[in-house]
């Protein structure tokens, strides 16, 4: 699917996404009109789905990580629905995946200190239906985080 020169862009865009096109053809050593081509292929292949900034939530005074993982009460046909529905209005929770297995559902909430996380888990958490078990686990440290693919 990928060439060397596909992999090649793609390789210049991890090591810097806002780099201008100019700067990425001469990076990945290729024509202007070649670079433009490629991105366009690799963005019709569904390869590049757009750029986007990220926000440090940390230097917005974000200082609690929280990874709550949900076993639902299956017994409703809608538990997941309905639970994803609601999850989804917490503005504090940035993430929401869903597992085979004992653990249904994980959300990635952030809170600003402890006080506020308690709010958003008694408030907003605990509220939300068809929750027949919940575990809470707090982020430490982040050890590794790729955003690079090994290309």
């Amino acid at each position: 699917m990928l060439d060397d020169i596909d992999r090649r862009v793609l390789r210049q865009l991890q090591a810097d996404p806002s780099q201008p096109i100019g700067d990425l053809a001469e990076a990945a050593r290729l024509p202007l009109a070649t670079t433009y081509k490629r991105l366009d292929k690799l963005q019709a292949a569904g390869v590049l789905r757009g750029q986007h900034m990220v926000i440090d939530w940390r230097a917005l005074g974000y200082s609690v990580d929280v990874s709550l993982r949900i076993t639902l009460d299956k017994t409703n046909p809608r538990a997941f629905d309905e639970f994803i529905a609601a999850a989804r209005d917490i503005p504090n929770v940035l993430e929401i995946q869903t597992f085979l297995g004992r653990v249904d559902i994980r959300l990635h909430v952030i809170a600003k200190g402890m006080s506020d996380y308690q709010r958003i888990y008694r408030d907003l958490i605990l509220t939300l239906p068809h929750i027949a078990d919940i575990e809470a686990l707090m982020q430490v440290a982040t050890i590794k985080k790729a955003q690079e693919l090994p290309l």
